[in-house]
């Protein structure tokens, strides 16, 4: 595994996640670069839908009639309004539950994008918006059934379950995998449209689902699923094999594997150093990185 020269472990500065601050500037071009930035506040891909979202909420309180000029049905489309084709992921209103999804679409999606870059998070966010469309138009007109998209909520849902896809054994709240989490949210969606027989919502979701995971896999992510077609399998870094150990009781035996766990998570996060640059993590991982570094010096 590659290291980055002369950094066994890079302290990481402020002037490595902010640089010289200005009130505007657009960032040269680069995965690990924002678009621009706007004082202190990076804007990359994430960021951008996020502000574009808040702005569309504005838009509604100044306007409460603004989402129905945004929102898709292929009927409105067919009678000449096709910008609903791509202004439907902005047609919402504020709401607290579309404040806590944006929200985790921040969190992960930045997570997400961090590992492909801004441009390629910029294709499969474009991509996720088309497979929902696509699948929304196959089952219109395939079941004659009024079909509507409105809102970033699909999106934020399947950012999500990309996430998870890519971390399955990561813990969330009260230690619940990752993939039991996404389990859970997945049943949500699906249980009550089996309870209403909503046969073409089952439908497009269902389709949607597979054209993003071609999407998905074409800019870089579910590289550990190799029955999904297209791109190609990331290899990441398989732990070492361990000789045989005498018997440990079982405190010893959690703090070896934890430490296990730290090593491992630390390789993963040193290698996108080395592939991509400090500036491929995310604020939340470079203090995930100082923490790594004094657990395992500490042997705590």
């Amino acid at each position: 595994m590659g290291r980055v020269p002369g950094a066994g472990l890079i302290p990481v500065t402020p002037t490595d996640t902010i640089g010289r601050v200005s009130s505007f500037r657009i960032m040269p071009a680069g995965p690990d670069q924002p678009w621009f930035r706007l004082g202190r506040l990076e804007v990359g891909t994430v960021m951008l839908v996020v502000l574009a979202t808040v702005a569309s909420w504005i838009a509604w309180v100044v306007a409460p009639g603004a989402p129905g000029a945004l929102y898709f049905t292929p009927e409105l489309v067919l009678n000449g309004e096709i910008w609903r084709l791509v202004t439907w992921p902005l047609a919402s209103s504020l709401s607290l539950w579309g404040v806590l999804n944006l929200f985790f679409f921040w969190y992960f999606g930045s997570d997400l994008e961090g590992m492909i870059g801004r441009g390629r998070m910029g294709w499969l966010l474009g991509g996720i918006a088309a497979s929902l469309l696509a699948a929304a138009l196959i089952v219109g007109s395939l079941l004659r059934v009024p079909t509507a998209l409105a809102g970033i909520d699909g999106i934020e849902f399947i950012v999500l379950l990309l996430w998870i896809a890519e971390y399955p054994t990561r813990r969330f709240l009260f230690n619940i995998p990752a993939w039991a989490f996404g389990a859970v949210l997945l049943a949500l969606q699906v249980l009550p449209m089996l309870a209403a027989r909503a046969w073409g919502q089952l439908l497009s979701l269902l389709i949607g689902l597979v054209l993003v995971a071609l999407v998905a896999k074409a800019c870089g992510l579910l590289g550990d699923y190799a029955w999904i077609p297209g791109g190609a399998r990331r290899r990441r870094p398989r732990p070492a094999r361990q000789p045989a150990a005498p018997r440990v009781s079982r405190s010893e035996q959690r703090v070896q594997n934890r430490r296990t766990s730290d090593r491992e998570r630390l390789d993963e996060l040193l290698d996108r150093i080395n592939d991509n640059g400090i500036g491929s993590l995310t604020d939340r991982e470079r203090q995930e990185l100082m923490k790594l570094r004094d657990r395992l010096r500490g042997g705590r």
